[in-house]
């Protein structure tokens, strides 16, 4: 075999290697997303860039307050950013208000930007399922999320990912907080 050749089959190796590495980091551990909207204000802006954790749900259940990516099921590549609230077997109900009720107990959480003017269809108690999760968006009077029959329960297998890193802008940069 000459020398030229062996460097050409050697050269499209290693691009086959990358090539297949690649794949798999975006297909199995993280992809980068970018937030379109108001919806998660104030911790995540309309254009900030995220890179999403597509491992970790693989080993550990999701927990209260992370915040998620899926997809909307109504439109091809439209991806949601929400925050987890209720958890699988919970009942989730929002009174007049604007309180967050997990099985009949107030919710102490500090991630809504403002109380809830509008509770959706959990203005009656909603049972979540053994795989379903109750999602809402940070500015929760300019969100769709689980309140919303469009938007409705998350099922687990849903999910993308977990919110882990924003990449963009520059002054932003670093880990996202959940809990």
């Amino acid at each position: 075999m000459s020398r030229k050749l062996r460097e050409i089959l050697s050269t499209s190796l290693y691009f086959l290697v990358v090539l297949l590495a690649v794949y798999m980091v975006v297909t199995y551990v993280g992809q980068r997303t970018m937030v379109i909207g108001t919806s998660m204000e104030p911790m995540l802006n309309d254009g900030d860039n995220l890179i999403v954790d597509k491992l970790s749900y693989r080993f550990d259940d999701p927990q209260r307050y992370d915040i998620i990516v899926f997809p909307f099921r109504y439109a091809e590549k439209t991806y949601y950013i929400k925050r987890i609230i209720g958890l699988p077997g919970e009942t989730i109900f929002i009174d007049e208000e604007g309180t967050i009720f997990i099985n009949g107990e107030p919710i102490k959480e500090q991630y809504g930007k403002e109380t809830i003017v509008d509770p959706g269809r959990a203005y009656e108690p909603i049972t979540l399922g053994d795989d379903e999760y109750f999602v809402m968006g940070d500015n929760r009077n300019n969100s769709s999320d689980s309140r919303d029959p469009v938007v409705g329960n998350i099922h687990r297998d849903e999910f993308v990912g977990k919110a882990w890193m924003r990449i963009w802008p520059l002054d932003r940069i670093g880990m996202i907080k959940h809990q």
